[in-house]
């Protein structure tokens, strides 16, 4: 007879797993109704326990099990299990407590004893249970281990409780991994979700996505309390399973972020793995949670949950799924990837990726692997001396079995690393930690992993010295890049050490990074290597950029990687696709066609390149910045060839590239000179072939569109020659010039200008003898880009027009991006050393800053481009300034605009009839001078109450000025 502990310990171990609601019966199920008046083989439990068929309560029908003369907690009703080994059952039960018994938890529970071995007591499934409703417990079972003594009972923890038990359904399973798990709470019932801690949850019909209910969920006690799903058994080690649930913040909850996750345990030890990561959840609005999850490990626990980033509020969840994805065989019938290139080609990988047709597409087309995460600070030294390294060693022995080069990312960084390196540090301690770390990881795979990412991410072209200015830095300056590569160097001589950074294409990154490596290697630092990241999108920036970077590493003696490669499909940090257009999927395929040809032509310099994963469904850009589809890799989603394959494996089969750019209307001189007008913007680059390469513009006039090439040819000939064919027509200018066309030499090649009729279809080939190099595409024509003037003067920064903003010529906002009338502002500028300097004075009788999105204030926004790149993006040093009516300062640009966040000075002064707005910006990243070309626009937000009701702009009619600069005017410094 069981002890009252074992009784305990049974109600308590939630061994195995919960599952979906139970589906229609099949023949085979056993069901237990008791309709016949007899218990049906259920039994006593306990001594005094008396089980009886009876019609005093019923779920279904007119009879259910009533159990009475219980004394202790595992008495109860009993029943020889049906069970068979290594079959999966579905088990449910409704429970409901005799009238007048007070609330309680009623169990169902197996008891086995497995050969050899101790009895076991295994719970299947457990809910709250009162005298006034019926409650189903539902649940699965599956045992694998030979046993006797099978026994399914119901059990309670109020040791002489009364209860009532109907319609026990056992319904055996097919392959419990291949079976979909829903809910959508219609029964009103939680549907097997369980609090993690103290959370409540019940079934409501306060709000519902579809149907009529959800799970209201409220009385959590930390972010990670919620509901949970045990789904242990329902998934296979390597299968790939979608998952989604819509959630939707409580009853008075303004915001708040949800996320869901899932606890893996082996042998105990819990691990924590994020499939959706928190997304913001607007008030009032149902945002569904979605995303892919492989099981990578053997475990014993787990369990799928919804959490919080932050706070402890309530809120309901609807609509669960999760479902089995069957795996795309891979194409055998198309090239690998690593034959057809001159250095090695890795991807990194995580642990699920080893398995099924993930793994075998790896072992096809790649020769080198990084670890994505596994070797990072967080994963193999969370507490300090306390190592974990089951997962980097699984990935390492994939890459050794498969005789690929591995790659160790990453030793020392500012992200990622746990707060207790840092914790009570002073210069001496932070560097022991430093050495310990680098020194165990590196002699752990001495001879394995033939290259490291030493250091990760430590410049800021944004700082005066251009270093981060991290944990790292602030405590030990240059010493831990120091120490750390020296101790790598001692741990495993023959290992490649890099320093690796992001942005390094762009000029202001690669200088100062260069700048780094070289004074390191001067002082002896054992720096082999330079990894360029290289996270890109489909428009920025060019190719050449990219070869810029390479050329000027290359003549400091390092070897270089390209360690991060990915396209973007976006510009931006905010739009989003489903579907994403196939132009641009084709226009990917081009853009990776463009970089690898750069790869080809530097192969020289570069020993590696490693795209950031093997497929779109596991690119960490499906979740950063935001949540949203994007397909930024060499294979799609199923694993299949994109063009951007092909880009890579044989260009000769990308689509066609439908290329477009905007004529703005403008008047040119045909002289060969290149007029201020054809720098208003820059020029759409032709991709280079061998030293060909080159960059076009239009114009439209009443006259026809003139066209400009810029040619990048160093070697002289009478037949170098650019040909424009528009609509079919084709004009040819030679070198030397020609009718109605002008040419003139360059440092780099020459020139050409010419008038030729308007059109829509437009090809410019240029040709060097047997070379030709050729932009193919759409010209529409647009407005004129709008041009003014910036004064060189200095102001008092005090909201007052003084006399020297006399001197700066005033533009007025007249672009209405929304409304048709409402507030405007004339604006000056003036510039002085570093600063630029705007006034805008705004005409709005009625001002409010109810709302509490900055945009919809009223307020003044100023765009600033210094390099004046007109992209379809911001880049690092692009900024957009607000500045309310009240001088409320807010500031954005790239993600987060770490790079212009303290750029912005302003004075506000409100005047009858509006305000005005003084506005001192920095710029740093640009040397100002009579001449230079700013990108530069200016939109007025005009609010009415808590709304934005109008809004205006000088040059810009887009109204995604927030988000691309590629429509803002142009400010030219006096």
């Amino acid at each position: 007879m069981r002890t009252l502990l074992q009784a305990l310990v049974a109600l308590l171990l939630p061994v195995l797993f919960l599952a979906a609601a139970a589906p229609a019966r099949a023949a085979a199920d056993h069901v237990y109704d008791f309709e016949d008046g007899t218990t049906q083989g259920w039994s006593p439990r306990g001594d005094g326990v008396s089980v009886a068929a009876t019609t005093g309560a019923a779920h279904g029908g007119a009879a259910s099990l009533l159990v009475t003369g219980r004394t202790a907690n595992w008495h109860g009703a009993s029943l020889a299990a049906p069970f068979v080994k290594g079959v999966t059952y579905r088990v449910s039960a409704y429970v409901r407590l005799a009238a007048g018994q007070p609330a309680a938890t009623i169990a169902l529970t197996v008891q086995r004893t497995p050969a050899g071995g101790e009895t076991t007591y295994e719970r299947v499934a457990a809910a709250t249970v009162t005298d006034g409703a019926w409650v189903r417990l539902a649940g699965a079972y599956l045992f694998t281990a030979d046993s006797t003594d099978l026994q399914l009972y119901a059990e309670s923890d109020d040791a002489t409780g009364r209860y009532h038990l109907d319609d026990v359904v056992l319904a055996p399973q097919g392959d419990p991994t291949r079976e979909p798990i829903a809910a959508d709470f219609e029964d009103g019932t939680a549907q097997d979700w369980s609090p993690r801690a103290s959370a409540a949850l019940a079934a409501t019909a306060e709000a519902a996505h579809g149907g009529t209910r959800s799970l209201a969920v409220t009385g959590r006690s930390a972010s990670w309390d919620g509901p949970a799903l045990n789904v242990l058994g329902r998934l296979g080690k390597g299968d790939k399973y979608d998952v989604s649930v819509w959630v939707r913040l409580g009853a008075g909850v303004d915001s708040g972020r949800l996320g869901l996750s899932i606890e893996r345990r082996t042998a105990g030890t819990p691990s924590y793995e994020q499939i959706v990561p928190p997304t913001d959840v607007p008030a009032g609005e149902w945002v569904r949670l979605a995303g892919a999850y492989t099981l990578s490990r053997d475990v014993d626990f787990l369990s799928l949950y919804v959490e919080s980033d932050t706070g402890t509020f309530p809120f309901h969840l609807d609509d669960f799924a999760l479902t089995y994805v069957a795996p795309k065989p891979i194409q055998t019938d198309i090239p690998a990837l690593k034959d057809r290139l001159p250095f090695t080609l890795g991807s990194a990988l995580t642990r699920p990726d080893t398995f099924g047709v993930h793994g075998e597409l790896l072992a096809r087309h790649f020769n080198g692997i990084t670890p994505g995460n596994e070797l990072k600070w967080d994963a193999t030294e969370p507490r300090e001396g306390e190592y974990a390294f089951a997962d980097a060693d699984d990935l390492v022995a994939f890459g050794e079995r498969h005789g690929m080069t591995i790659r160790g990312h990453t030793l020392a960084w500012h992200s990622q690393t746990p707060a207790w390196v840092f914790e009570g540090a002073d210069k001496q301690t932070l560097l022991n930690r430093l050495e310990s770390h680098v020194r165990t990881l590196v002699t752990r795979y001495k001879g394995r992993i033939a290259a490291w990412d030493v250091v990760n991410e430590v410049v800021d072209e944004n700082q005066p010295d251009g270093l981060r200015r991290s944990p790292w830095y602030e405590i030990t300056g240059l010493d831990f890049i120091r120490t750390a590569f020296r101790v790598a160097h001692e741990a495993d001589p023959a290992a490649k050490l890099f320093i690796n950074d992001y942005n390094t294409e762009f000029p202001r990154k690669r200088e100062a990074l260069y700048a780094l490596v070289k004074r390191l290697k001067a002082e002896g630092v054992p720096i082999h290597g330079v990894g360029h990241q290289l996270h890109l999108n489909i428009e920025q920036p060019p190719a050449s950029s990219v070869e810029d970077t390479i050329e000027r590493f290359a003549g400091l003696g390092v070897q270089q990687q390209v360690t991060e490669l990915d396209v973007s499909v976006y510009t931006d940090f905010v739009s989003s696709y489903d579907p994403i257009p196939g132009e641009l999927i084709a226009e990917q395929g081009h853009r990776y066609k463009e970089l690898f040809d750069v790869f080809r032509r530097q192969a020289a310099h570069l020993t590696s390149v490693t795209v950031w994963g093997e497929s779109d469904d596991v690119s960490w850009l499906n979740t950063w910045p935001i949540n949203r589809l994007n397909a930024p890799l060499l294979f799609d989603r199923d694993l299949q060839a994109k063009p951007a394959y092909w880009g890579v494996a044989d260009p000769s089969k990308l689509p066609p590239r439908v290329r477009r750019l905007e004529a703005p209307a403008g008047e040119i001189v045909l002289d060969g000179k290149r007029d201020q007008q054809w720098d208003l913007l820059p020029d759409a680059p032709i991709a280079r072939v061998g030293e060909v390469s080159a960059g076009f513009q239009a114009r439209t006039t009443a006259a026809g569109m003139y066209v400009l090439a810029e040619v990048a040819d160093r070697s002289v000939s009478a037949a170098d020659r650019v040909t424009f064919t528009v609509d079919g027509v084709a004009r040819t200018v030679t070198r030397l010039g020609g009718h109605k066309a002008a040419a003139r030499p360059t440092p780099t090649g020459y020139r050409v200008e010419a008038l030729v009729p308007k059109g829509t279809d437009v090809d410019v080939t240029v040709r060097d003898g047997g070379t030709a190099v050729s932009w193919t595409g759409k010209v529409t024509p647009a407005p004129a880009v709008k041009l003014t003037t910036a004064a060189h003067r200095a102001p008092v920064l005090d909201g007052v027009a003084e006399p020297a903003w006399r001197a700066a010529p005033e533009i007025r906002t007249g672009t209405w991006i929304q409304g048709a009338s409402g507030a405007t502002a004339t604006v000056r500028s003036l510039w002085s050393g570093s600063t630029l300097y705007v006034l805008a004075q705004v005409t709005d009788p009625a001002l409010s800053e109810e709302s509490p999105n900055a945009w919809e204030q009223d307020s003044v926004e100023i765009f600033v481009d210094p390099g004046n790149g007109k992209t379809k993006g911001y880049t690092d040093d692009d900024g957009q300034y607000r500045i309310s009516f009240s001088g409320r300062l807010t500031v954005g640009g790239t993600f987060d605009a770490a790079g212009v966040k303290d750029n912005l000075r302003a004075v506000t002064r409100t005047v009858p009839g509006g305000y005005v707005v003084e506005a001192a910006i920095a710029l740093p990243t640009a040397t100002l001078r009579p001449g230079t070309l700013l990108g530069f626009d200016v939109q007025v937000n005009d609010a009415t109450g808590a709304a934005r009701t109008a809004a205006v702009t000088w040059n810009d009619a887009t109204g995604r000025s927030y988000l691309d600069t590629s429509h803002w005017g142009v400010l030219r410094l006096a």
